[in-house]
């Protein structure tokens, strides 16, 4: 009888915590994360606003660096790279949502879509862009602007840069924190069927709790703290 094979892990924190020092005492923002992300699942942060969400996700991805502790990202032990080392593995390995789009105004939703792939040196970038923004339902809008473009459809762009790289690992923060609600239903569902469909792992961090239900697992901060265990 074989034994059953553990699942791989995307991200591992080790005592993760995070501080920063003041006049008078540190501000302690995170302190002594241990969570473990399964390839392929998807994994919710919730809390208040304050309560250190966007700051684990930082560290968890290497936008940022610990006061102590480790996170172990797609199998590489981020937490002493430079920052050179883990731009490179977030480029190959990476993709990101965020709440204010944060889209280059000065290309369209084409060349915005196109970056990460000529960044990797991907052949037949176009195709692949165009096919992308198809997925997400702009193959009519290829060559506008992010501001000749509403809010939704400036997230569905994001949404094809983020997979248009087939990423392994996809961070989203507060991905429809800037829609109306039917638009943020909308990217949602487009965001969680985009998830399926590629087998990324995705980590969301959200304030909005309807949201982190449709998530595999769900953990809580408060204050820097994980409040409840895994769900």
């Amino acid at each position: 009888m074989t034994e059953a094979t553990q699942p791989t892990k995307a991200i591992v924190t080790q005592s993760l915590s995070k501080q920063v020092d003041l006049a008078d005492n540190p501000l302690v923002i995170l302190s002594d994360i241990n969570i473990e992300i399964n390839t392929g699942e998807s994994f919710a942060i919730v809390g208040t606003s304050g309560s250190g969400k966007s700051t684990l996700l930082g560290l968890l991805a290497g936008l940022d660096t610990p006061s102590s502790g480790s996170v172990t990202l797609a199998g590489e032990n981020i937490s002493h790279m430079d920052e050179d080392a883990r731009a490179l593995l977030r480029a190959k390995r990476v993709g990101f949502v965020f709440q204010s789009f944060q889209l280059l105004p000065n290309l369209t939703a084409l060349e915005n879509t196109l970056l990460p792939l000529e960044v990797l040196g991907h052949k037949n970038p176009q195709e692949k862009a165009k096919a992308m923004l198809n997925d997400v339902g702009l193959s009519e809008r290829l060559n506008h602007y992010p501001k000749q473009l509403s809010g939704g459809e400036q997230q569905r762009v994001a949404l094809a840069r983020a997979f248009v790289t087939k990423p392994d690992i996809l961070f989203a923060d507060e991905p429809t924190g800037n829609l109306d609600t039917k638009t943020g239903e909308h990217i949602a569902n487009l965001l969680f069927d985009l998830n399926q469909q590629n087998n990324t792992t995705l980590v969301l961090v959200t304030h909005d709790l309807k949201l982190a239900q449709r998530c595999q697992r769900t953990i809580h901060l408060e204050a820097g703290q994980l409040v409840e265990g895994e769900q």
